[in-house]
């Protein structure tokens, strides 16, 4: 398995390509569609699967037009299909926490609300793409429609618990400091949010 992280777009979304046995995994699709197909034809990648991180427009612009390009549907956790611009019949929606085999990887889609109501992380082996649920050192907005701090604290308690070694891939180079890939143990180090998630989650609800 390999990743591939494409910054696109004015807002630096991060759209990932997982490749494995010459087929692609595509989460956060948005901006650049053609820059992303003339990737994937570089390296002769069949797209078999599209995952969304949640519904809002920087993650998903233009992402209609792959998915009709190769005749599939994106993966939208049902909660965020309210918000979700793209048309109805182009989703896949199901219900968080839920487990794909798709292109022989197991993938397990945690939900991790807070951000929006259907924020979900995806999680591949010891690999996690945490969209706009967590950055480096930072994490996402509560002040936004379909928001909640509360349940954003119970999310970072979720992705707190999860091995040291986990590898992190955030939905923009976001925080503190620019970058979009960490782990576990590193944000546990130097995110304060994910820290007092680990050893004080009620101090969150002055910081959020």
């Amino acid at each position: 398995m390999k990743v591939y992280t494409l910054m696109l777009g004015p807002m630096s979304n991060c759209s990932y390509i997982i490749e494995n046995q010459e087929q692609a995994i595509l989460i956060d699709p948005s901006w650049d569609i053609p820059a992303i197909c003339k990737f994937l034809d570089s390296k002769s990648l069949k797209p078999v699967a599209v995952f969304f991180t949640h519904a809002h427009q920087d993650h998903m612009t233009d992402a209609d037009k792959l998915l009709k390009k190769y005749n599939l549907k994106g993966y939208l956790d049902e909660r965020d299909e309210a918000f979700c611009s793209l048309p109805y019949d182009l989703l896949n929606t199901y219900k968080a926490p839920k487990k794909f085999e798709i292109a022989g990887l197991n993938i397990d889609v945690l939900l991790t609300p807070g951000h929006t109501r259907g924020s979900v992380c995806i999680k591949i082996d010891n690999i996690i793409f945490t969209g706009d649920t967590l950055f480096v050192n930072s994490v996402g907005r509560t002040d936004l429609p379909g928001a909640n701090p509360d349940s954003l604290i119970q999310s970072l308690i979720l992705l707190a618990s999860l091995p040291g070694d986990t590898i992190i891939y955030t939905g923009h180079s976001y925080g503190r400091n620019e970058g979009f890939k960490s782990t576990v143990k590193q944000e546990l180090s130097t995110n304060p949010y994910l820290k007092m998630a680990k050893e004080n989650p009620k101090l969150l609800e002055d910081m959020l």
